[in-house]
This record gives C-alpha cells, sequence and structure tokens, in this order.
C-alpha cells in the first residue's frame, strides 16, 4: 500500500483516502486547448499525472486550475479502498453539473479504479468518456480525438515493459524544491488484501541512468530534494536485457550488468551532497543490511524508512500473504536500529480488523507498536476490495464496530507513541529544508528534517529552499517546533 502524502504525523484511514492533488499550477504556453488533472491516493498516482501532463502538453495541451476552464478533465484514481472509489464517484456527479453546460468537455478516469472496472464505468458514469489504466498513458491524445468524435474509448491494457522512461514529467502543483521520481512500476507481491497488482501490473524497473538524468535535471532546475517512488523500492533490480525482476532473476548468468536498489541509491546520490534523497515503499521482506549501509555512508540520504507491518501477528501476515512473520520483521528493525541508529525514523501501514483476526492478534498490533516505536502510520480498517485473493479466500467476518474499536485504540497509542519520540528531539540541532509555509501562519514556514519530520520555524529571513539548522524548542505528537540557527550551513 503506498505510503499517503501528508503534513502530518499520524493518519487514519479515513482521512487519507479523502487526500487529493490538484493541478494548481497553471501553464500558459499559448496553446488552444486545456486539461485539469485530479489525482487522488498515493504518491504514484501523483506521479503518474505528472506524465499524464507531459503526454497531453506534447499533443497540444496547456494545463489549468480551474477545471471550468478545461477542454479536458482527468481523474486520476485509486482502488486501495472503497472510500476512496467512491470519491471519485462523488466528484464525477460534481462535474456531471458543469458538462450539461459545456457538452463539449472530455471527461477521463484514469489510474487503478479505471483499470479494475474498465468498461464498467462507461456504463455507470455516463459523462465519462474515456478509461484508461496506469500503462496505457501514451494512448491518451488518440483516445481523447476519439471522444471528441463521440466515440468513447477504453485502454486498460497492463505492461511488462512499459515505464515511462522517455518522459520529462511536467511538475504539478511544484513547490520547486521536492520532486517524486518514479524509479519501479507495478508489484509482484500479491498480498491478499491488495488490488496493486491487478491494477498496476507485473513489477519491471526503470533505466538506473534515466532515473540519475532526471534527479541531476532536477537538481539543475533547483529542486533540492528527490523521493524515488515504487510500490516495493527495495525489489528494484535492472539490466540492459531485462526489467522484470522475475525474469532477470532466472537468467542474471546472462546478462552484462545488475543494478539493484542499494546501487541505484548511491547513484542518486552521488548526483550532489546537496540533493536529498528519499524513497518509497519498503517491503520487509525485502529491505537488506546493503541498503541500510549505503544510508549510513551517505548524508544526503535521509534517514527515514516506511515499512509497513500491516499486522504485529504472525498468523494474520501469512492470511495476507506479506511473507514474512513478526519475528522477521522485528529483526529488519533492530538491524535498522543498529546500522542507522535510535534517531532513524520509520513509519508503518497498518490494518485493524482483517479476517478472522482475534483480540488477542490485535494485541500483538498494540505490542509490536510498543517495540518498534513508529514516529507516525498510516492506519486503516480493513475494507475488502473485490477480485482480491483475501476477498475470493476468507469472509469478511469482523464486525464494522469492532474494526473501529481496533482501529481507534491503534491511533491512540501512535498518537501517544509519536509524542513520545517527538520528545526525544528536543533540544536537538537538526537540518531540515524549507519547503513552504505553516498552515497556521504565514509568519511560519514549515520544513522537514532527515526523519521526516515536520518542523515548523519562524518565517524571518528564510525563503522556500533554505537548508536551515535548527534547534527543537517544542513538539506536538504531530509537529517539531525549531529555532533557527544558521541558514544554508556548510554541512556536506
Amino acid at each position: 500500500m503506498d505510503q499517503l502524502i501528508k503534513d502530518i504525523d499520524i493518519i487514519t484511514g479515513e482521512e487519507a483516502q479523502a487526500v487529493d492533488y490538484k493541478t494548481t499550477v497553471e501553464e500558459n504556453t499559448g496553446k488552444s486547448k486545456k486539461i485539469y488533472i485530479e489525482s487522488y491516493g498515493c504518491q504514484m498516482n501523483f506521479s503518474d499525472s505528472e506524465i499524464v501532463a507531459s503526454i497531453m502538453k506534447e499533443n497540444g495541451y496547456d494545463t489549468t486550475s480551474d477545471f471550468q476552464q478545461a477542454d479536458v478533465v482527468f481523474l486520476n484514481t485509486c482502488s486501495i479502498r472503497e472510500k476512496a472509489e467512491q470519491t471519485v464517484r462523488n466528484r464525477l456527479n460534481h462535474f456531471n453539473a458543469v458538462k450539461k453546460h459545456k457538452p463539449e468537455m472530455t471527461i477521463g478516469v484514469l489510474g487503478c479504479m479505471a483499470e479494475r472496472l474498465k468498461d464498467k464505468l462507461l456504463e455507470e458514469e455516463k459523462i465519462v468518456d474515456v478509461v484508461v489504466g496506469p500503462d496505457a498513458y501514451r494512448d491518451l491524445p488518440n483516445l481523447v480525438n476519439a471522444a471528441e468524435d463521440g466515440r468513447k474509448g477504453v485502454n486498460t491494457f497492463l505492461s511488462r515493459e512499459e515505464t515511462y522512461a522517455d518522459i520529462a514529467p511536467v511538475r504539478l502543483n511544484s513547490n520547486g524544491v521536492t520532486a517524486f521520481i518514479s524509479i519501479m512500476r507495478g508489484c509482484d507481491n500479491m498480498c491478499s488484501f491488495c488490488v496493486v497488482p491487478f491494477t498496476r501490473g507485473r513489477e519491471r524497473s526503470r533505466d538506473p541512468h534515466s532515473i540519475v538524468a532526471e534527479a541531476q535535471d532536477l537538481f539543475n532546475k533547483g529542486y533540492k530534494e528527490v523521493t524515488l517512488l515504487g510500490q516495493n523500492v527495495d525489489s528494484y533490480k535492472w539490466s540492459p536485457e531485462e526489467n522484470n525482476k522475475a525474469r532477470l532473476n532466472k537468467k542474471e548468468g546472462d546478462v552484462t550488468e545488475v543494478v539493484n536498489f542499494a546501487n541505484l541509491l548511491e547513484m542518486v546520490a552521488q548526483v550532489s551532497p546537496l540533493l536529498r534523497v528519499r524513497f518509497s515503499t519498503s517491503h520487509p521482506k525485502d529491505i537488506t543490511d546493503e541498503v541500510l549501509y549505503t544510508i549510513k555512508k551517505y548524508d544526503n540520504i535521509c534517514k527515514y524508512i516506511h515499512l509497513p507491518v500491516q499486522s504485529g501477528n504472525s498468523r494474520v501476515l501469512e492470511l495476507m500473504n506479506r511473507t514474512y512473520d513478526r519475528e522477521w520483521y522485528l529483526n529488519r528493525v533492530q538491524a535498522i536500529r543498529e546500522i542507522l541508529g535510535e534517531e532513524c525514523g520509520i513509519s508503518s501501514d497498518m490494518i485493524a480488523g482483517f479476517c478472522t483476526e482475534t483480540e488477542e492478534e490485535h494485541q500483538d498490533t498494540l505490542t509490536m507498536m510498543d517495540i518498534v516505536k513508529y514516529d507516525f502510520s498510516y492506519m486503516f480498517y480493513y475494507s475488502e476490495r473485490p477480485g482480491t485473493l483475501a476477498a475470493k479466500k476468507y469472509e469478511d467476518d469482523i464486525p464494522l464496530d469492532v474494526k473501529k474499536r481496533r482501529l481507534a485504540e491503534i491511533i491512540s497509542k501512535q498518537s501517544q507513541i509519536s509524542f513520545e519520540r517527538n520528545k526525544l528531539d528536543l533540544g536537538k540541532e537538526q537540518i531540515i529544508l524549507i519547503e513552504g509555509t505553516s498552515k497556521k501562519s504565514q509568519d511560519e514556514l514549515k520544513g522537514r528534517n532527515s526523519a521526516n519530520k515536520v518542523v515548523i520555524v519562524p518565517a524571518a529571513g528564510l525563503k522556500m529552499g533554505d537548508y536551515v539548522k535548527v534547534k527543537i524548542t517544542d513538539c506536538s505528537p504531530a509537529t517539531l517546533f525549531g529555532e533557527v540557527l544558521e541558514v544554508n550551513p556548510t554541512f556536506a
């Protein structure tokens, strides 16, 4: 499950699925047609929207921040939970009122929901003209042209090769400081609760040289931080002959070179010591000591790992097909603490009330939290998704009120642990990267430290993109507060 982008540290599933990212930066190059894009769900969807914008730009479209002015409206969708899909359907109803007065507007549903529902979307949502899955974005201009001629179109072909490595993303809603770089697509893990393998296809890795070139280009343009994205970044594996891990594993003796995630991480870190590097998401079965030692070697690789646990009980983990047990997970956490230190940030995903979960097994998740001491977590109660292995094999037998009560207990414990972890930062000096204005005051700016914690500082004398040495003076369960010691210190 992809990490969802938020500026607070404790996130429930209900809240997270309401997140959307709109095209708020309008680009006008004098082209006559305009597109408007909304993205829902995960970082990968947001990154995909930047690819879509690039493809459409090459075919004569500018972006707009006002959907009423758009010729084409795209919703880039998420299927991870039922609530996410319902949010999109509600949004389509909103667009329907506009389309009644502007019938020539083309409306497209992209991404995971498009892949899952395919032709059914055209039947159920009468205003939808185009339905396109994550691997078929190159076909969007053709499908939009067909829609303008009155022909609705669907392309949900899943590829084993497509990585969009040759497409330079159009940075949407950019702060000019941080950016995403997609390093791989798809997932081979087949967790029983997850739709991603069915909506995003088989795992394949992008050419590392194109990734480094994109990172270098971003740095040259003034960006100070990149986040390497993949459903399971630790599974990244590429050779000049093959980008599909399953096939590459069978022919390693026949390839000229193999680049794994530790190698890629080092290559990107070497672009510049002034370019911060983050990544998401890691899978407990795949994260290696080699990756941890690479993080330790480079100061500009942030000391933060998103390591979803989902459950603290081994039996439930087996039902989830996570391919590790409680002991394996704790071993990986121990390695992180030993190699990167206690200050390394660790976050997680957790699912309350998975099929057949007992009260004792729920308690195992709570004790896992006590042991690991996550800095923050993305917390959900189980939502059965059609077509998944769990939906086919297991009864969704935990009552909703029990799921919600267990989730509330997880949230309460995470709030307590987050506060405890933040208190450990009091009095410490840290380097943060200024990313924007605080939500509560124009007189304050926000940045993140290496451990991915949000730090609020006075705005006076600072600007976006500054590295700032701060002393942490106060905290809440969700946020750190600091005083400025030095601007753009020599730390690289």
